[in-house]
């Protein structure tokens, strides 16, 4: 669950936020938790082709503003594969309809919420290793649900 209460975007916003991945120009400071949830249901719903290679779009975002994508920084493999699947879960439960803003709401009121989620499926030391951030490892503490 979010720690502090935050506005969430509306649709309108989300898409914008995942156009923002995809062309570069959302800013550095908006890339939060929030907008990485939101971009990954907006591809998963409008652009799916774009969703399997949301790890580009990440990496070359990253460096659009300024940041690296190395050992210990930056793009995450695991982590946002584990998020496209639950992301993509996630929005296989609600109607085909149903507004983004609310698949959102609902994502971000349980457990995927909290920016650690990972970590009841990884140990620390497993997942913030190199290979994790490289390549798909798989998790070390309990299965992924979805």
């Amino acid at each position: 669950m979010l720690s502090r209460t935050i506005t969430l975007p509306t649709d309108a916003q989300i898409a914008q936020i995942a156009q923002g991945l995809l062309d570069h120009t959302l800013p550095k400071a908006e890339w939060t938790h929030v907008a990485h949830w939101a971009a990954a249901l907006w591809l998963l719903r409008h652009a799916p082709d774009q969703a399997a290679a949301m790890g580009d779009a990440i990496r070359t975002y990253n460096e659009s503003v300024g940041g690296q994508n190395t050992d210990t920084a930056g793009y995450h493999e695991t982590i946002t594969r584990a998020s496209l699947r639950a992301a993509a879960d996630h929005l296989a439960r609600h109607a085909p309809d149903a507004p983004l803003s609310e698949v959102l709401a609902d994502l971000l009121s349980g457990h995927l919420g909290h920016p650690e989620w990972p970590l009841a499926f990884w140990r620390r030391e497993t997942l913030f290793t190199p290979a994790a951030r490289r390549a798909w490892v798989e998790p070390d503490l309990a299965s992924l649900p979805f």
